[in-house]
Formats: structure tokens, sequence, C-alpha cells
């Protein structure tokens, strides 16, 4: 499993195989692949937010888990309606009054549904 993937600090973004494409809020290493959180995760159910891909982490960025590819969000031809969907992330998080949980909270939450938080 390449470790690279979850210490890499920029933002990352997901493509499924049906072309799908997601900024990833909160990503964590699984023992089955990785688990990744949707931006506003919190404010939706996590049956739909929060996101399990079965299968092994390879490569060096881009990352591919079966048949999804990671990539570092402004790489690789990712595209510019993402990057403003992370922006407008970025500065929901900053806002003060932002609601978004303590990091201990999403790790709690992330190992609940079996993810490697440590």
């Amino acid at each position: 499993m390449s470790s690279n993937l979850f210490t890499v600090t920029a933002p990352l973004m997901i493509r499924s195989a049906d072309g799908g494409e997601h900024v990833i809020a909160e990503l964590f290493e699984h023992p089955l692949g990785i688990l990744w959180f949707e931006p506003y995760w919190h404010l939706g159910d996590p049956k739909t937010t929060l996101h399990l891909v079965e299968g092994e982490v390879r490569g060096e960025g881009p990352w591919r888990v079966a048949d999804h590819i990671l990539n570092v969000l402004g790489c690789h031809g990712t595209n510019a309606e993402l990057a403003i969907g992370f922006e407008r992330w970025r500065e929901f998080l900053l806002d003060p009054a932002s609601d978004y949980p303590p990091v201990e909270l999403v790790k709690a939450i992330a190992r609940h549904r079996g993810a490697i938080t440590d």
C-alpha cells in the first residue's frame, strides 16, 4: 500500500469509473482500502457523504484504488469546477461560524467506520 497518499497535504480529488469527480474533504487509510468524506459531509447523511473504496492503493500520484483515481486537485487535467468547489469548502472552514467538527471527532467518526487514524 502506498503510504504517500496519506501524507499528502494538498487538496485531493477522486474520479470514479463512471466519470464522477469529487473533492476529498477528509481521507483515511482503511484496512479494505480508503475512506473518504465529501465536503459538507457533516451536514448530510453519512450513508451518502462518507465513502469506502475497497482495493489496494497503487501509484505515487496519481493513485489508484480499484476503479477510482485520486489526484492532487489542479493536476493531471482536474477541472476548474472542482477547484471552485474546493475554494468554497476552504472558505467555509475558515469562517468562525463554521460548525465543522473538531479533528478528534472527525477521526473518531472515521475509526467508527473502520479507518486507521494513527
